[in-house]
């Protein structure tokens, strides 16, 4: 009798597990397409993204700001949480793989009506001679319970690995908030002193403008010049002087700016105020696309967040099988106190193992198979967007470099020969020979062109913090 019933629960078990396995099947993904051999004509493997940050930016006033960022960013400090709700994650992962064991006491009284089964069955029970049943019947309890999914399908286990890698991606992640904070922090500095160097040029005009109008008024006075060729210079030097404000304004901006990625309250920032034009970027060495995989956080979050999603829908798939769980108990249960400790006739104990699987109504569990399948695309098509992005960045970074330097020597030529027109333009004024318009476009177009020569060098140092991290450095 007990082999049939064996028997009966077997095939019953190869029923479920044979309707269940029908699970649908896995979408397939696409190969990544591969990236170009190189960046340029050159295939040199050198790449400044191997070297640390404190070796690339060789400005101590740079480097400590820096330093203070890494220690004091509220971004950075919020993504070194998400890594510690990561790794919790995985403990819990992991504890689902192990039984759960724990202890329990209670008490509780019931009474019963005597016209019922249990009621009559209870009032014609003796425990005693001359006893009947208590009534009502009080229970009391002291125990300890355990209950263990076993993971037949990996399930669980895929869902603890794919925990690990979405902690291994918050890493990853907060790598690349390194690197983005590091160039951040860079990209305002060298903002800052160029508009420092901005500030000088534009106070130097000032001086050079109020000479101008000095010498038109002993003009006028000599009836050399008009009311109109003074009253045109004094609107030059207003100009010039509201442009200092605008930029004394600007400087304060950015130096709050800096403060914010360095979590603190405004204060001066300390910097080199001169030479900012003799400053020289860093040689760049690109390596090769390849090397993009291995360098640049995103690139790695976006694969571990790829390699997640594909367990997650293992872990999904494995809800249409059967699922094993054995519970167990062992204690002590009476309906008095003073009998709970009487051994063998209070002892409690209990094992059962449960095999169930879903057969009708699974549209939940494969509403979620589906949720995760789609989640699985989405996270390929963002690692394939990441990589096309970074490469995108990279190109289009070494071309700026290029022109930005080409450009660069272009406008110092520029710059030279409009300062040397200044002081020709003043000479022939001087001996009536041209005009004040003459001289005024001078001034004008000297000035202008000292902006953008400052505006292009500070292009050229963003341009190699931009490489930079672009390359994947800045977080080592």
């Amino acid at each position: 009798m007990k082999f049939k019933n064996y028997k009966y629960i077997l095939l019953l078990s190869l029923g479920l597990a044979v309707v269940s396995c029908k699970a649908p099947a896995i979408e397939p993904t696409k190969a990544s397409p591969a990236l170009p051999e190189s960046f340029v004509s050159s295939k040199d493997t050198n790449t400044i993204a191997s070297t640390p940050w404190k070796n690339f930016y060789k400005d101590k006033n740079l480097a400590d700001l820096i330093d203070v960022a890494l220690k004091n960013n509220q971004e950075l400090l919020i993504t070194l949480q998400e890594i510690e709700i990561a790794r919790n994650d995985i403990r819990v992962k992991k504890g689902a793989l192990l039984p759960m064991v724990g202890v329990k006491a209670g008490a509780g009284v019931e009474k019963v009506g005597r016209y019922t089964s249990q009621g009559a069955g209870d009032a014609s029970t003796e425990i005693m001679p001359g006893k009947e049943f208590p009534d009502p019947l009080q229970d009391y309890t002291l125990a300890a319970y355990a209950h263990w999914e076993v993971d037949i399908w990996k399930k669980l286990r895929n869902s603890k690995k794919a925990a690990v890698s979405r902690y291994l991606a918050t890493v990853e992640g907060k790598n690349f908030v390194l690197t983005n904070l590091v160039a951040e922090v860079a990209d305002s500095y060298y903002e800052l002193i160029s508009l420092d160097s901005q500030l000088e040029i534009v106070r130097q005009n000032i001086s050079l403008q109020t000479n101008a109008l000095e010498i038109v008024k002993v003009q006028k006075e000599a009836a050399r010049a008009t009311e109109l060729a003074v009253q045109k210079f004094q609107a030059e030097v207003y100009s010039s002087k509201s442009m200092e404000f605008e930029i004394l304004q600007r400087i304060k901006e950015t130096e709050n700016t800096i403060n914010f990625l360095l979590g603190r309250y405004p204060q001066e920032i300390p910097r080199d105020k001169t030479n900012f034009l003799n400053l020289m970027p860093n040689n760049v060495t690109s390596g090769i696309p390849a090397q993009l995989l291995a360098n640049r956080p995103d690139i790695k979050q976006a694969e571990l967040e790829l390699a997640a999603a594909k367990l997650d829908v293992k872990s999904a798939r494995a809800e249409f099988y059967p699922s094993l769980d054995i519970s167990a108990s062992y204690g002590l249960q009476a309906f008095k106190p003073n009998y709970l400790f009487t051994l063998p006739e209070s002892l409690l104990y209990s094992l059962a193992g449960d095999l169930a699987a879903p057969l009708i109504n699974r549209n939940a569990i494969k509403a979620e198979y589906k949720n995760a399948n789609a989640r699985q695309l989405q996270a390929l098509y963002n690692y394939e967007r990441t990589i096309l992005n970074a490469y995108l960045e990279v190109a289009t970074q070494l071309s700026k470099i290029s022109n930005l330097e080409n450009s660069y020597n272009l406008k110092s030529k520029q710059v030279d020969a409009l300062n040397k027109s200044i002081d020709v333009s003043n000479d022939l004024f001087k001996s009536a020979r041209v005009d004040y318009f003459e001289v005024l476009m001078t001034q004008r177009d000297a000035l202008e062109s000292k902006l953008e020569l400052i505006e292009t060098k500070k292009e050229q140092l963003n341009a190699t913090v931009h490489i930079y991290r672009n390359l994947g450095g800045g977080w080592k």
